[in-house]
């Protein structure tokens, strides 16, 4: 772990540790690790609430049935932003490897052991859905609203810097924008974290070039995928003012899993967006 300062929201855990993954069910729910959401987002200087929903793709999800047959499922979980806990990516990942050599009676029976565990873990109901894989939407290659990648800007250091987003006239605009050059650092690991961006905005006029730049000025910083999509929806509407806003991180999965966080200005359902690198 980068960071052992023992107010980081990381110090008391066990990641970054070498840990014996469980090879049965019976042993898995252990392995989960919480991390307080509310404590990542102090550390971090965020608010203390959002409204949202972290969407986990889960691709690499199978177990046993009860003649040792196994089952490939897609696992979708929905945790809502002001669930009290995260849970680390890695944690979540031994936890559902668990389940390969693990016999169950129904898929039913699986449904009622992830409810439990994971609503336990996140300390809320967490939404679960699993589907065959012909069950599964297409893949669009196409993201919503104008690809901003190409707007001619010069760089000269990669620090974040919100005012980077100062409108540039009042007159109210509506523009849906995403762009695919975003990365930061993971903070456990400290390798990079790469994500497809997704604003849809309402409010004064910002400029295109400068919605990129602040973007792409995430390069080197560290950070969870949940407090990254914060940072940008927090500092869009403190900036701006805008009337609409949401925010949605469409992340590259890494160990088969994928998390999309979504904030947003009012309690409007999450985009199942995925492209050729979700």
């Amino acid at each position: 772990m980068p960071d052992a300062h023992p107010d980081h929201p990381l110090a008391d855990t066990l990641l970054g540790a070498n840990i014996d993954p469980p090879q049965h069910y019976d042993e898995a729910a252990q392995v989960l690790q919480p991390i307080s959401r509310a404590r990542v987002r102090r550390f971090v200087g965020l608010p203390e609430t959002y409204l949202g929903v972290d969407l986990w793709q889960c691709f690499e999800f199978s177990w046993l049935g009860p003649r040792g047959v196994p089952a490939v499922r897609y696992l979708e979980l929905s945790i809502p932003a002001d669930s009290p806990s995260l849970v680390e990516s890695k944690s979540l990942k031994l936890y559902l490897n668990a389940f390969a050599l693990s016999r169950f009676d129904s898929e039913a029976h699986v449904l009622r052991a992830l409810n439990a565990d994971l609503s336990a873990a996140f300390g809320v109901a967490v939404g679960v859905e699993l589907q065959t894989l012909s069950q599964m939407a297409p893949i669009d290659r196409r993201l919503p609203g104008e690809c901003i990648d190409d707007a001619a800007i010069e760089i000269q250091a990669f620090a974040p810097d919100a005012a980077l987003l100062t409108p540039v006239a009042a007159e109210p605009v509506a523009r849906v924008w995403h762009s695919h050059l975003f990365r930061h650092l993971c903070p456990v690991t400290g390798q990079p974290d790469w994500a497809s961006i997704v604003i849809d905005y309402a409010g004064p006029k910002l400029e295109a070039g400068a919605l990129l730049h602040y973007l792409v000025s995430f390069r080197q910083h560290q950070g969870f995928h949940e407090a990254m999509v914060e940072r940008l929806y927090t500092d869009l509407l403190e900036a701006c003012g805008p009337e609409r806003l949401s925010v949605q991180g469409l992340f590259l999965r890494r160990g088969g899993i994928g998390i999309c966080p979504f904030r947003s200005s009012s309690a409007t359902p999450a985009p199942r967006l995925r492209t050729a690198r979700q």
